[in-house]
């Protein structure tokens, strides 16, 4: 077998960018060459990885001839709401990446690439509970319904190319979501009747970085992986806490009935398959200190790791640990849940 080729569409977006800034720190940053595709041109940042600036829907054959040869591919490509993109594009996508790992395969002869594709926790809607990869799927807004049906349509396709899909539900994620990296003057937070603000599972940009190169590792040694895996930290964490860490204000209104409280990812699949990964204990990138375990997450901890990534994705230098010049009123209120 030769050296091991991890192909990451959607470099160019915002996971992407940080994944790139990331796995950069590290020597070597997945033990896998990284083929990084995009829309917009990318630079190279190592020897171990390559650029590739495609449209995935429009050619198809270009997209096959990207997977070829790679043993794992990371779809990261997609639409997300607020963007003026088609939602549907996420299905699309997801599909377009299946048949380019089928095609590879038939082209070299070699095994097809396991595809992995970005979702979400949204998928799950509102519904109590610890939420196990087994419940049943109940989005209830827009977005989720779209990755609900892309993870659907791919896993089907799937199974009849013969292509390994896994779907992975990703929590919330510190400064990429509609808390830290879309605060403004104004903000505003539902509130419930037990005076909390809406709860989600979480997980920081760099952790989720390095959480997404063990389970890279760990497929190469292990390659047995469900159609659906939970990310993010344990633990719900307050959209209010964030805020505050932050030293952001912001204003309450009453939680509308549409509102969900509290969504909690169960991570017990997640911390089981990261136990196996081969990252040695030495690397910027290996298991932190309590072996396959993912500390919990706290507002502090997410905040100092939106700090380090906010200037790589926005360019701003001032950021959110700096001392805060936010003497706004609060008013054309903008709310959140």
């Amino acid at each position: 077998m030769g050296f091991p080729v991890t192909v990451v569409l959607g470099a160019s977006g915002r996971i992407g960018r940080v994944l790139r800034h990331c796995w950069r720190q590290s020597d070597p940053p997945v033990e896998a060459e990284i083929r990084w595709q995009g829309r917009q041109p990318l630079e190279t940042g190592s020897k171990t990885e390559t650029t590739c600036q495609l449209d995935p829907l429009a050619d198809p054959a270009g997209l096959a001839q990207l997977v070829t040869g790679a043993d794992l591919v990371l779809c990261l490509a997609g639409s997300i709401p607020g963007r003026g993109g088609d939602l549907a594009d996420n299905s699309r996508l997801a599909l377009a990446t299946v048949r380019a790992a089928a095609r590879a395969a038939e082209t070299s002869g070699a095994p097809a690439p396991r595809v992995l594709l970005s979702s979400s926790a949204a998928v799950y809607g509102n519904q109590p509970g610890l939420l196990s990869e087994d419940r049943a799927l109940h989005p209830a807004n827009a977005y989720g319904t779209a990755k609900a049906e892309m993870e659907y349509q791919a896993l089907a396709l799937g199974q009849q190319l013969g292509v390994a899909v896994t779907a992975l539900r990703i929590g919330n994620i510190a400064g990429l979501d509609a808390i830290l990296g879309g605060w403004k003057p104004g903000f505003c937070l539902d509130q419930f009747a037990d005076h909390r603000s809406p709860r989600r599972s979480y997980i920081g940009p760099k952790t989720l970085a390095k959480t997404l190169a063990r389970l890279l590792a760990s497929l190469r040694t292990c390659p047995d992986l469900p159609p659906a895996l939970n990310l993010a930290q344990p633990g719900p964490l307050e959209m209010a806490a964030l805020l505050r860490a932050a030293d952001l204000p912001f204003a309450w209104r009453p939680a509308p009935h549409t509102s969900i409280a509290e969504v909690e990812l169960d991570l017990s699949r997640l911390q089981h398959v990261l136990q196996d990964s081969p990252l040695s204990q030495d690397s910027p990138l290996s298991q932190d200190r309590r072996g396959g375990a993912l500390d919990p997450a706290e507002a502090g901890q997410l905040l100092v790791e939106w700090s380090e990534i906010e200037p790589v994705l926005t360019g701003n230098t001032q950021r959110l640990t700096d001392p805060p010049q936010r003497a706004h009123p609060v008013q054309d209120k903008e709310s959140h849940s």
